[in-house]
């Protein structure tokens, strides 16, 4: 199995490669030699600038792929070609119609896909998730997600991938993908969106020291409503709230008013965007009570950062869809819907109008 991509891919992706049971990395994959080289010693592992070459290793069955987004569906593309199962960073691609056209490629290669919506992995949610279709609130009536960060609200943080739209930047990529996709996982899909995007920090200083300014044109803040359809067919409005320039923001908050309660799950964890979750439930109009943990969802083990056990969890998964031959939950399928609204989204804070996914 080889890893493609450094960053996230090398703090995260390849400890919980090397935990968990089922894979074993073996080879290292970036597009310039010398941090290739830099990661490769780290690692004690080989590395390759040459996708090709990569594609081509015998011992290479697998590749997680954790580049920024831009490249990411073109790596795919040879990598399902070549055969071979697939983990894959979101947002997966730059357009729903790229996401589309690797879901009819891998489904013809019979190869497995995997997308880290990690959160999915994470206890509390799963804990969340089991009282939403245990009816714990009755009749969904509204649904609100906030996710207030403050990790780009320096604003001499250097411009990047990340300030610009045309390479996936901004937080319909970062943070949306998640957030839709739990409220898709959790309550139902999207069917109607509207948005409001800005940018709160117009400019940033290239990174070459010049002190020149490039400009932003990738949102750092997003408001959006959405129109969810639940398993019963009824319209559940949601409201969403993205900013990665809120110092200190609130954090990562899910509150779903039904006609029997509330649920409310949450955390003002700044540093890693996992830790620290709780759950609260109102019953019939009563006071919001904190709920246990629900052991039999715990994690095996933890580390200091908190991304990394849901993400070994989920490449567990994966892995055992892989050897068993069976697509897997979350994949394309998952991220096409994700993606489809980030697209709308655009479209509609283009736009000024509401847009059907």
């Amino acid at each position: 199995m080889a890893l493609v991509g450094l960053g996230f891919g090398e703090k995260i992706h390849l400890p919980a490669l090397r935990d968990c049971p089922l894979t074993e990395p073996v080879a290292l994959w970036h597009h310039r030699p010398e941090r290739l080289e830099q990661a490769c010693a780290a690692a004690e592992l080989p590395g390759f600038s040459d996708f090709d070459a990569l594609l081509a290793d015998p011992r290479v069955d697998a590749l997680v792929i954790a580049t920024p987004p831009e490249p990411r569906f073109a790596l795919a593309q040879a990598a399902i070609a070549a055969g071979k199962h697939l983990l894959l960073e979101k947002p997966v691609a730059l357009e729903t119609a790229q996401i589309e056209a690797l879901q009819r490629q891998a489904l013809a290669a019979g190869v497995t896909v995997a997308v880290d919506f990690e959160y999915r992995a994470v206890p509390a949610f799963m804990q969340l998730a089991a009282l939403l279709q245990q009816n714990a609130v009755g009749t969904p009536w509204l649904v609100k997600l906030d996710w207030l960060m403050g990790s780009r609200a320096d604003a001499s943080r250097p411009w990047n991938w990340y300030s610009q739209r045309a390479a996936g930047g901004g937080v319909l990529g970062s943070l949306g993908t998640h957030a839709f996709d739990t409220l898709h996982w959790l309550l139902g899909p999207a069917r109607q969106v509207s948005c409001l995007r800005s940018m709160a920090i117009p400019h940033r200083p290239l990174a070459d020291g010049s002190g020149r300014l490039a400009a932003v044109d990738a949102e750092d803040i997003a408001l959006l409503q959405l129109e969810l359809e639940t398993s019963s067919g009824r319209c559940l409005p949601a409201q969403v709230s993205l900013a990665s320039v809120t110092r200190p923001g609130r954090g990562y908050w899910i509150e779903v008013y039904g006609s029997e309660g509330t649920l409310v799950l949450g955390s003002s964890n700044q540093s890693d965007y996992v830790h620290g979750f709780q759950l609260w439930q109102s019953r019939a109009g009563g006071p919001l009570e904190e709920l246990a943990p629900d052991p039999q969802l715990a994690f095996e083990r933890t580390w200091p950062d908190g991304r990394l056990a849901p993400v070994r969890r989920l490449t567990q998964w994966w892995a055992e869809a892989a050897l068993e031959g069976r697509p897997m939950i979350p994949g394309l399928a998952e991220a096409v819907h994700s993606q489809a609204i980030c697209d709308r989204a655009l479209e509609s804070a283009d736009g000024g109008i509401r847009r059907g996914i």
